[in-house]
């Protein structure tokens, strides 16, 4: 039955309720919208009363029909008896310049399906599902209008669901740890079919070879979605919401705007990389002048207190002294670093500061540490403090310092902070990850964009693209970093640790791994003997300077301390290598075995490579074509020395110049645990 035949015979009410309830049982659709190379087809359909939606690529079921909906506490769920009344379709092609990133210009090109749903019965709530599809992946979102029977709501659960035509092998990490509930883990790997509640992005290997990477963008008022249970008969993915302390998952009043579900898609894992579908689903740049936004490389006073040099409490080994920082601000200075980070500068660290929340004040520095003056005396060197905000995830208390601080840091010249969150929960009880941190995440994020300052978060939510509309967003933690490497009990990170990381951490954006250390083995007493149980980092030297090109992050830090790198000449790579790029290229990889990858310089004409392998030695041959034909380069090569292996023999570095051009090629030789890192200098 049309819905005009509908209309026609709906007289009365009751005969209009009876109608609808006819056609809600009925099949309408499949309805389609295509990728601009026709690759990518999302269908939808409401059958028997449900909403569906399914994925192909070149016409093989990637996602079979998964259903769409909601649950709400208090209300009826909204997922039976449902009919689609209408669909627009739309078509869209920009291009815009990123003033930062791992390359200049992102096209936003894809076809849009709207559809229009509404739910049988005297309440008929009215919703809409919009679908877009991209050559790189699929997007889709819900909008509830405001409307009488959907006004103040609750939902308890969203009920999209992911239904994998094929048993992928997924990397993962959970969502679902009793205590300190965030990202830092190590990846386990297996078949989708076996996975419980996960985290995204989600990277999943079909058998066909295609790459399906499950996340989401534009979080804005909403919780961050997990993915919970599959099973073997159906390999179906569900949306598990991170919830309010009572278990409520979103709470609000309509018009309701749900991020986007991205389904992103590769033929090959080497295309995964540069992704931009989350910056093309994030509203354009809020900020108008981002002269003030700069990549940059820093030092900080922080490595010393995981290796328990420095105490970021007061007393005798306190780091964050004026005379302490005055050294960091002339070692970033004669080295051509931009920016000092001070961790434990301000008051609140005594005593047993995760617990005491809201003991820190973010204007108040420590009796020795003269914040005026050593901003002064950084501006004079011509670096730039970075004030570090951890707040125990006492949010309450940072939010109603938070505009004081910023005014201070605003108009003392410091322009970026780190913030922190360690802590079981956040704001009394809440979810790192729910509603009520996001919409605190945001807030961080839009008041330091009102003073000119740039954010760099730990303990963060992930990222879901909004740097593109808050460009000054740079770069977060969200997974296990460089400090795992440090303490005793923890067992580091494995030598495959950043090749995983390439492929599914930094698919949601950049990361503030805190690459650069050289004291490798964390050098003992005289006379104590090194045991294997104890902290150290587990690579070479060399894919230390690698992780600089491959793992992304537009503030990078060198994060040894400084008397680490006197008379290292490796460290000369570190001083060289940007931040930004104007192009990114992975030429080769696989994930927990290997990455090449090679980037330009923005605003130059060089090119720099990181290579870093897992547990095993690799050799391979790598072309130059990506370097423009017609220019002669020297590539400055950082590589393992002779002998040198993660576990025994991590020092090793051999450095060496040779001529290049796009004609020719490479042989990149990988250590056990090792890596290699080139600089290819344009010759002018």
């Amino acid at each position: 039955m049309t819905i005009r035949r509908l209309a026609s015979l709906c007289t009365r009410a009751l005969t209009c309720v009876a109608l609808l309830a006819v056609v809600a049982t009925a099949q309408q659709g499949p309805y389609r919208v295509a990728s601009p190379d026709g690759r990518n087809v999302v269908q939808v359909e409401s059958r028997d009363g449900a909403l569906r939606y399914g994925v192909e690529r070149d016409g093989r079921a990637v996602i079979t029909p998964s259903r769409l909906g909601f649950t709400f506490r208090g209300a009826p769920a909204l997922r039976d008896s449902l009919r689609i009344t209408g669909r627009a379709e739309r078509s869209h092609d920009e291009r815009w310049t990123q003033p930062w990133g791992e390359l200049t210009t992102v096209r936003d090109h894809h076809n849009e399906l709207r559809v229009d749903v509404m739910e049988a019965g005297a309440t008929g709530r009215r919703f809409a599902v919009v679908f877009r599809a991209f050559d790189d992946g699929i997007g889709f979102r819900y909008e509830l209008p405001d409307q009488p029977g959907l006004r103040d709501y609750e939902i308890s659960d969203e009920l999209t669901e992911f239904a994998l035509a094929e048993n992928g092998r997924a990397w993962w990490i959970a969502s679902n740890r009793p205590r300190l509930d965030r990202s830092e883990q190590l990846y386990s790997v297996g078949p989708v079919s076996t996975l419980d509640s996960v985290q995204t992005p989600l990277t999943i290997q079909m058998p066909s070879g295609l790459q399906v990477v499950i996340h989401e963008a534009d979080l804005v008022d909403y919780p961050r979605m997990f993915l919970a249970g599959a099973t073997m008969e159906t390999r179906k993915l569900r949306a598990a919401l991170a919830p309010w302390a009572d278990g409520v998952k979103v709470r609000g009043r309509t018009p309701l705007v749900t991020p986007w579900r991205t389904i992103q898609l590769a033929d090959r894992v080497e295309d995964l990389h540069p992704q931009v579908l989350t910056l093309k689903l994030n509203p354009p740049s809020r900020i108008a002048d981002t002269r003030w936004i700069t990549p940059q490389k820093y030092v900080g006073i922080w490595w010393g207190m995981h290796i328990n040099t420095m105490t970021w409490s007061s007393g005798p080994k306190h780091g964050a002294t004026t005379a302490n920082t005055k050294q960091y601000i002339d070692f970033a200075a004669a080295n051509g670093l931009t920016g000092v980070l001070v961790e434990g500068w301000n008051t609140g660290w005594d005593g047993n500061w995760i617990a005491n929340q809201n003991a820190f004040s973010f204007t108040q520095a420590y009796p020795d540490y003269d914040l005026p003056a050593l901003a002064s005396y950084a501006k004079s060197k011509g670096v730039g403090l970075i004030a570090h905000n951890e707040t125990s995830g006492g949010i309450a208390n940072y939010e109603r310092q938070m505009d004081d601080a910023f005014r201070l840091y605003r108009s003392l010249g410091i322009t970026a902070i780190k913030t922190g969150y360690v802590a079981d929960t956040v704001g009394g009880g809440h979810s790192h990850y729910g509603q009520f941190a996001v919409r605190h995440h945001r807030r961080v994020i839009e008041t330091a964009a009102r003073y000119g300052i740039m954010v760099d978060a730990h303990e963060p939510i992930h990222d879901t693209g909004e740097r593109r509309t808050w460009p000054n967003m740079m770069t977060r933690e969200g997974a296990r970093g460089q400090e795992y490497n440090a303490w005793s009990g923890e067992g580091g990170n494995p030598p495959e640790h950043e090749s995983i990381l390439f492929f599914t951490r930094m698919l949601a954006g950049p990361m503030d791994f805190t690459p650069g250390i050289f004291d490798i083995l964390m050098k003992r007493p005289t006379g104590v003997a090194r045991t294997d149980e104890e902290p150290r980092v587990r690579t070479t030297l060399a894919k230390q300077l690698a992780l600089y090109v491959v793992l992304y992050s537009p503030m990078q830090m060198a994060a040894d301390l400084p008397e680490n790198y006197a008379g290292q000449p490796a460290f000369q790579f570190i001083r060289d290598v940007p931040t930004d790029w104007a192009s990114t290229r992975v030429l080769d990889g696989r994930i927990g075995d290997y990455v090449v990858v090679v980037r330009q310089q923005r605003g130059g004409q060089d090119w720099y490579l990181g290579a870093i392998s897992d547990e095993d030695a690799r050799t391979m041959d790598v072309s130059l074509s990506f370097l423009p034909a017609g220019t002669r380069y020297v590539a400055e090569i950082y590589a393992d020395g002779p002998g040198a292996n993660w576990r025994t023999n991590p020092l090793p570095v051999t450095i060496s110049r040779r001529p290049v051009t796009s004609a020719s090629r490479m042989r990149i030789a990988l250590a056990r645990g090792g890596g290699q890192a080139i600089r290819f200098r344009a010759v002018r």
